[in-house]
């Protein structure tokens, strides 16, 4: 009885994703994006039921280039015995019964072209199969580099906010020797409240990034996930070239896989459609059996006759526009991708530009007017206001660093998706 109660405590803790004693020792996902896409590829629903359909495209391969299951008539001839007997379709009683054994034989090549358009089929759903993967995995991505941006976001808050109230205190001692407005105090008690408001929203904002991500790792929605510690690498300039990139594009795109499968199952079709003016051919061997024994012989010929040329022409032009349309429609999607690529590339140079700027200029300077600004305060020869606007301009430095990294590994996880792989 205790092991039961311990077992469905267990179970009811994994299905609510509540922390238990047994999952305890094992890593929470989410410390780096890595562990978030090997759980998306093992658990993702959708992405395992385009598995399945690709897996259900190739098993028709086989059958397309099949042969018709052969048939076999049996034809009992005078059942009565011209009247002698009652009606019996016992073979020993009746005058003779005859046996066909057919086979249906459709025209060179079409079984090769049903084949051909069967592998392409697959080769389509192929494609798919790494569409969705690449859309998931930048999914995946991007909600990593949120769930990162909005987690050093809480930090660099929860920073001011201790900076906040230290300035508070200065303000507190500055006012009680009569060297500075009790306004100072109150302003930096308000800069408090507006960050502890600011706290709660970035806490609102990463439960619903978990949510989201949990839902596409097929776990429980508050199940729990680790703190991010760190983005991925980016890649150097060279590999970020947009020539470079669209050469990848042109080889690996999922959806110009599917596209150019799809333009060779059109272009086997019209080729069937033309197959299609000359004769199937059924061939049949029939025995008869008179009594106990076989007394002859026959053989069969049979064909279809391909009458209706003016019906088989117009499957024939329906042929030739389905393949124009498919070539049509792979040149759309290229027009498309080749877009969206050097649009998300432009994004992440300027995106690595903006940081850097930050990164070396911005942000050292808005530090060293703050810190030149908390030294006049000190000394009487600043007022609060001017300590405040130097406090924000450290602020908005260290966003914009933080915002321009976030861009960049979002516009990355864009750019691997239409290349189709990791750069």
């Amino acid at each position: 009885m205790r092991y039961a109660l311990l077992t469905l405590a267990v179970a009811v803790s994994w299905v609510m994703g509540l922390p238990t004693g047994v999952l305890a020792d094992e890593p929470l996902p989410g410390a780096d994006v890595q562990s978030l896409l090997v759980l998306a590829k093992a658990n993702n629903p959708e992405l395992a039921a385009m598995r399945f359909e690709s897996q259900a495209a190739a098993e028709r391969v086989l059958p397309a280039n099949a042969l018709p299951d052969p048939k076999l008539r049996t034809e009992w001839m005078d059942v009565t015995r011209a009247g002698s007997q009652g009606p019996t379709l016992w073979p020993n009683d009746v005058g003779s019964t005859r046996y066909t054994l057919m086979q249906d034989l459709p025209w060179f090549g079409k079984r090769g072209l049903k084949k051909g358009i069967a592998e392409q089929e697959a080769q389509a759903s192929v494609g798919k199969v790494q569409a969705t993967w690449v859309e998931l995995a930048a999914k995946v991505t991007t909600l990593y580099a949120q769930r990162y941006f909005l987690y050093q976001s809480q930090k660099i808050s929860h920073e001011l906010l201790d900076l906040t109230t230290r300035l508070e205190q200065i303000a507190q001692v500055r006012y009680a020797s009569g060297m500075a407005a009790q306004q100072d105090v109150i302003r930096a008690q308000v800069e408090q409240t507006n960050l502890q408001m600011e706290l709660v929203a970035l806490a609102n904002e990463s439960a619903q990034a978990d949510v989201r991500l949990n839902a596409l790792l097929a776990r429980p929605p508050n199940a729990s996930l680790a703190a991010p510690e760190r983005l991925r690498s980016l890649p150097p300039a060279a590999q970020r070239d947009v020539l470079v990139l669209a050469q990848r594009l042109n080889q690996n795109n999922p959806q110009l896989v599917t596209e150019e499968a799809r333009i060779q199952s059109a272009r086997l079709s019209r080729d069937l459609s033309f197959k299609n003016r000359y004769p199937d051919v059924t061939l049949a061997v029939s025995p008869t059996q008179v009594q106990n024994a076989t007394t002859e012989w026959g053989v069969m010929l049979e064909f279809n006759i391909p009458l209706q040329q003016a019906s088989r022409r117009a499957q024939e032009r329906e042929a030739q526009a389905m393949l124009l349309a498919a070539q049509s429609r792979r040149e759309a999607v290229a027009n498309q991708v080749l877009s969206d690529l050097s649009e998300a590339v432009v994004g992440m140079e300027s995106a690595l530009r903006t940081q850097q700027l930050v990164t070396d200029s911005l942000l050292p300077q808005a530090e060293l007017t703050f810190q030149s600004a908390l030294a006049g305060y000190e000394n009487g020869k600043l007022d609060f206001d001017t300590l405040q606007e130097a406090q924000r301009q450290v602020r908005q430095a260290r966003q914009s660093q933080l915002k321009a990294q976030w861009e960049a590994h979002v516009r990355l996880a864009e750019i691997e998706k239409l290349v189709g792989e990791a750069l």
